[in-house]
């Protein structure tokens, strides 16, 4: 089920209205779960980072064994042409995704060269700037690279990720803070996490059990230029108790501001509302508007 309107997909060559079907049942993505893929916006008439997430979902596919078939290039002007048909004012969810047909060794790998692929346009608002969620723990964690595809956008990794999800807010809370293996803080659910304290900013180091996400980039070269301390490294779930501010980065929000963790409560996000507002301005300089 969608979970935006105004839907249009580009399958098999051309655009089509609505949220049709493109896969089948034998489909090795269907029943395999060898799918993937990525997210991007489009907000405001601009479509900030759009290349990278093409090129991240590309990098997904052959991380899951699936040979992608389209270049970076062809795939944003599919997007262009797609986008032509919503306004300035709306704000649209940009899915690229790939999947395998063709199973081989008993149907369980993927085939080589036999790859179906969709670009999806859903109309989903942003959220308001004012927006906030809350974090609790979960007994659920992050895989490792040994046990699951960690280094790709894929579909049979969100099912874990869910759970975290549906944990959270059967506890009260919007979302689940999550730890790696080893118990240290990795990310939320669903986006990358930042702490702020004392005036620094600090997120968990990218080590291989999470996606460190296109906008957490975007985000820490932002406040790197401005002059902002940043420093990635392993944070506990005592680090975010004593943070005086926490916020998330995600493509789908950019940013949003987390007022309590468990029984922490954040009394301030002046930071978060800086890094948002530094985020908007790069996404609306000409840099930003001509990638």
């Amino acid at each position: 089920m969608a979970f935006g309107k105004n839907i249009r997909t580009f399958f098999e060559g051309k655009w089509h209205e609505g949220d049709v079907s493109v896969m089948r049942a034998a489909d090795h993505g269907i029943w395999q779960g060898s799918s993937v893929f990525d997210g991007a916006r489009w907000f405001d008439g601009i479509a900030p980072d759009l290349d990278r997430h093409l090129a991240r979902v590309n990098r997904s596919a052959e991380a899951l064994m699936i040979t992608p078939t389209m270049v970076v290039e062809d795939m944003l002007e599919i997007a262009r042409e797609g986008l032509r048909a919503y306004g300035p004012d709306q704000a649209v969810y940009i899915r690229p995704m790939y999947w395998a047909i063709d199973g081989s060794d008993l149907g369980v790998a993927p085939a080589e060269n036999s790859t179906g692929f969709a670009l999806c346009l859903e109309e989903v608002p942003m959220p308001p700037a004012t927006g906030q969620t809350t974090l609790t723990r979960t007994r659920f964690r992050r895989p490792v690279l040994e046990d699951a595809v960690c280094n790709a956008k894929a579909g049979c990794l969100y099912p874990n990720n869910a759970r975290m999800l549906v944990e959270a807010k059967q506890k009260g809370f919007g979302n689940a803070l999550v730890a790696d293996a080893m118990g240290n803080v990795a990310e939320t659910a669903t986006a990358n996490v930042f702490m702020v304290k004392d005036g620094a900013v600090f997120t968990p180091i990218a080590n291989g059990t999470f996606l460190s996400g296109i906008t957490r980039a975007r985000h820490i070269a932002n406040m790197r230029a401005e002059g902002i301390e940043v420093q990635e490294t392993v944070l506990t779930f005592a680090d975010f108790e004593a943070a005086d501010e926490v916020f998330l980065s995600g493509n789908f929000a950019k940013v949003t501001s987390v007022s309590r963790f468990d029984d922490t409560e954040y009394r301030s996000r002046a930071m978060t509302d800086r890094i948002r507002g530094l985020y908007m301005d790069w996404a609306h300089s000409a840099p930003a508007r001509a990638a």
